[in-house]
């Protein structure tokens, strides 16, 4: 929600006011950044609507994505896959106690993985282009528990049990739940999160 001084970030940047409003616009596309009529850019809000919003599209994105790497992917790609899911296996456990949410890889390359593996470029697209980015805007100054991680590394190989036996409708269905988990534990994490403007802004250094 805070307002975007374009003079203070080109003076920070070092970069020209055209630069900048271009690279505006385009976290404008990936509705990182918000802009109203006679209103200056704001950085957007991460508020629970537009959690709620994004992760109705992200489970029937997905869900699709996962029917279309069943019917699509080969041999290799999921024995891939079935690496991933072992390194997100790996990198929970390895969690501290005191952090246990830090940002894992694997759970992203998961997701990414199968979209890949739909061989659809519309919804590559759209996930990996579009949700995605917006994905990691959400996860951002939010806390998820050890035990959430450690369901949805059950949760992901159930998914990949359902792929390698070739089964697209459990795989869909098995994907639905994992996304409304996701959600639900999310929208929690968001309503119990420590405001963002009580957090020090973070500023780049050019060296």
């Amino acid at each position: 929600g805070s307002k975007i001084s374009e003079p203070m970030l080109v003076r920070r940047y070092g970069v020209s006011r055209g630069t900048l409003r271009e690279a505006l616009n385009r976290l404008q596309e990936r509705k990182l950044v918000t802009r109203s009529a006679n209103q200056s850019a704001r950085v957007a809000e991460r508020t629970p609507e537009a959690l709620k919003n994004f992760f109705t599209v992200r489970e029937s994105l997905e869900a699709l994505a996962v029917r279309e790497a069943v019917m699509n992917s080969s041999d290799a790609e999921l024995a891939a896959l079935h690496d991933t899911v072992l390194r997100f296996e790996e990198e929970v456990h390895s969690l501290p106690a005191s952090d246990p949410h830090m940002d894992v890889i694997a759970d992203r390359d998961f997701h990414f993985m199968i979209a890949q593996m739909s061989r659809n470029p519309y919804l590559i697209a759209l996930l990996c282009d579009e949700l995605y980015p917006l994905l990691r805007f959400f996860r951002t100054h939010t806390n998820y528990s050890k035990s959430r991680r450690e369901q949805s590394v059950q949760e992901h190989k159930q998914i990949l049990s359902a792929m390698e036996n070739r089964d697209a409708e459990l795989a869909e269905i098995l994907m639905r739940r994992h996304i409304a988990a996701a959600s639900r534990s999310r929208q929690q994490a968001l309503r119990t999160a420590p405001s963002a403007l009580s957090r020090p802004m973070v500023t780049a250094r050019r060296d």
